[in-house]
């Protein structure tokens, strides 16, 4: 099996998801997980398709990823791994469609208007 690259991404964040046979690492930025990711919920979520397809030892991962901040990082990452267990198996797409981890999350922030405070504020109104 050679290299699979993937991409994934979550409002301004892009991960580039390289995946390979191996013992199970995942490295981010030249870091292990828990040192980029340090909460587990984090954590939880970038192997969240790697344990429910029973992949969680038997791939080394590596991440490049940017922009954005840790929590989009996070679910960009989990997108691209989606992606890469549904290139290697194609059994693994019915476990994961239905759990929502394929579908990009098109949600992204509101531009800023001019003559208003924010995307939506407006500044203060005052009649007199």
């Amino acid at each position: 099996m050679e290299v699979i690259h993937k991409i994934g991404r979550r409002k301004t964040a892009v991960a580039r998801v390289y995946v390979a046979k191996g013992k199970g690492d995942i490295t981010i930025n030249k870091k292990d997980i828990a040192a980029y990711f340090t909460t587990a919920t984090l954590q939880y979520k970038v192997k969240q398709p790697l344990v429910m397809t029973n992949n969680d030892s038997n791939f080394d991962i590596t991440v490049n990823v940017f922009g954005g901040g840790i929590t989009g990082q996070a679910e960009a990452v989990r997108l691209a791994i989606s992606r890469a267990m549904c290139e290697l198996d194609a059994e693994n797409r019915a476990i994961l469609k239905p759990e929502g981890l394929l579908t990009r999350d098109p949600r992204m922030v509101e531009r800023k208007k001019f003559g208003q405070k924010k995307a939506r504020k407006k500044f203060q109104f005052s009649k007199r």
